[in-house]
């Protein structure tokens, strides 16, 4: 089978596809014949070699998490009425970008009638960290709310669900054509925050005030400086690293100001106390109540190209992988 692989840890150009031998699903697995993957921007860094911390992976490697496919074969203690069914999913660790892939039976969710698979594919992943911090924050009602990286495939989701909610959105991005998109999701206000002073309009926005709530998905300085603008008594998410780390705070201000923080460990499957499932997440994809944007769907040939496109901040919303 055609798989993606991550030779070494570096640039695109580390990303070679190669004939590689297909998989065999174990107990409680099953095989998917993959035909769309997600591309989320912690992929691009994982390539690079960072966040060891998080994600225990060593080159050469397959990457990708989420897919969707239809089911081949099931191993023991999986019901054979999975075989042909259309599913998306996640695999237990990486491997998605390939022609077949391993996963979890756990980890799989039937396509609901009427759901487009590319929609699914496209909100699954991020879908489920949005619905996520929906049940970890507070109401939205009433609230002013900053979504920074607010055209990527999260932060658009994350921008209706506090719109729907009844907030004042506020949502920031890096250029016209993001800054349109925001708007059209829902934003009250938008705010390019690759021209200085962006904070400055923020807290004009919110009288002074600053944001109730911050979802931060941008990461680095602007990061911090949102941090720095959410109000006190506030709640704060660092969800995102697009500017190559998680937002950096200060835990004794955060304490002091009496700000609520929320990082990526309160977001892992495995420490989280959510309870939110693939199933609530398509079913919302369903109902309309989340809506992903999807902008290019690259070849697996082109899966550097679409690595490069998101480094690049090119994509105005989602990436995905067509593999067959």
């Amino acid at each position: 089978m055609r798989a993606a692989v991550v030779t070494r840890f570096g640039g695109p150009e580390v990303i070679e596809i190669q004939d590689l031998p297909a998989p065999a699903p174990g107990a409680g697995e099953a095989l998917i014949d993959v035909e769309l993957t997600d591309l989320i921007f912690v992929e691009t860094a994982i390539r690079e070699g960072a966040h060891g911390g998080f994600f225990d992976v060593t080159p050469p490697y397959v990457p990708g998490n989420s897919f969707g496919g239809v089911v081949r074969a099931v191993g023991e203690g999986v019901g054979a009425d999975w075989i042909g069914k259309t599913v998306v999913g996640r695999t237990a660790s990486f491997g998605a970008h390939a022609e077949q892939v391993v996963a979890p039976a756990e980890n799989l969710q039937e396509l609901p009638a009427g759901l487009a698979l590319e929609t699914a594919v496209a909100v699954a992943g991020d879908g489920i960290t949005a619905l996520m911090l929906e049940e970890l924050v507070p109401a939205l009602a009433g609230r002013k709310v900053l979504v920074t990286a607010a055209a990527g495939g999260m932060g658009v989701l994350l921008v209706q669900l506090a719109h729907r909610a009844g907030a004042q959105v506020i949502g920031a991005a890096r250029g016209r054509a993001k800054l349109d998109l925001v708007k059209a999701q829902g934003a009250d206000v938008v705010v390019d925050y690759a021209e200085p002073g962006w904070d400055k309009q923020v807290l004009e926005a919110t009288d002074g005030h600053g944001p109730d709530v911050v979802f931060e998905g941008a990461g680095g300085a602007l990061g911090a400086t949102a941090f720095e603008i959410v109000a006190d008594g506030g709640w704060f998410s660092a969800h995102g690293a697009a500017s190559g780390g998680f937002a950096p705070y200060d835990e004794a201000e955060a304490e002091r100001r009496g700000i609520t923080v929320k990082g990526i460990v309160d977001l892992r499957a495995d420490t989280t106390s959510t309870t939110v499932t693939t199933a609530q997440v398509l079913d919302r994809a369903a109902r309309g109540d989340v809506a992903p944007v999807i902008d290019r769907v690259f070849p697996l040939d082109q899966l550097a190209d679409a690595h490069r496109a998101m480094t690049g901040r090119q994509l105005v919303g989602k990436a995905l992988i067509r593999i067959q």
